[in-house]
């Protein structure tokens, strides 16, 4: 028995300070996977916070045909979604950088290598933001959380075929918006 399940038995018995080492090993990771993909960090806060409650709540129901945090990513993508259809939100990249702040910076290398760094970062932000929600989040679940397609398709209740297509799709956009801001950057 792998350690999640282990937790997962001794939550459903009654022992809460198990789902608490769940959370723990989770939140992070599922809070910096929200924060690509909704743009706002009070809005991933919110989502990851809700995801767990709705995780210990329905606990009962986790088959363990997946991993804990692939079931536990369905369900923060499925309230994120809610919420910013809801909201209607609509993130800037501007935004993103005023509440995250700036990229760690590598301190071995030189003013202009770091500055450099630090635009290229501000192209790709950019460029990931202006993609639709459903590119995005396929993009950030494969390139930035390495999840394969399967999972992928399991986390966001899509056929492996969609995901495929809307990750090529994903790619293509993020390409030609870099290349548009790189010509007028020039």
């Amino acid at each position: 028995m792998n350690e999640d399940a282990r937790l997962i038995d001794q939550t459903l018995a009654g022992h809460s300070e198990a789902f608490a080492q769940l959370v723990q090993r989770y939140q992070d990771r599922l809070y910096n996977t929200l924060l690509h993909v909704v743009g706002d960090p009070e809005e991933a806060r919110d989502a990851v916070q809700d995801a767990f409650v709705q995780a210990f709540v329905k606990l009962h129901t986790f088959q363990g045909s997946s991993t804990f945090y692939t079931w536990l990513s369905r369900i923060a993508f499925n309230l994120a979604a809610t919420r910013q259809r809801r909201r209607h939100f609509a993130s800037s990249i501007e935004q993103m950088r005023q509440q995250c702040g700036a990229e760690p910076v590598d301190q071995a290398a030189g003013p202009t290598e770091q500055l450099e760094r630090q635009e290229r970062c501000q192209m790709v932000r950019a460029a990931i933001a202006a993609l639709s929600q459903d590119h995005r989040a396929v993009l950030v679940l494969r390139e930035i959380d390495g999840f394969c397609y399967e999972t992928i398709a399991e986390i966001l209740n899509l056929p492996v075929g969609t995901v495929r297509s809307r990750l090529h799709r994903a790619r293509m956009q993020l390409r030609e918006q870099l290349k548009e801001m790189l010509i007028v950057e020039r």
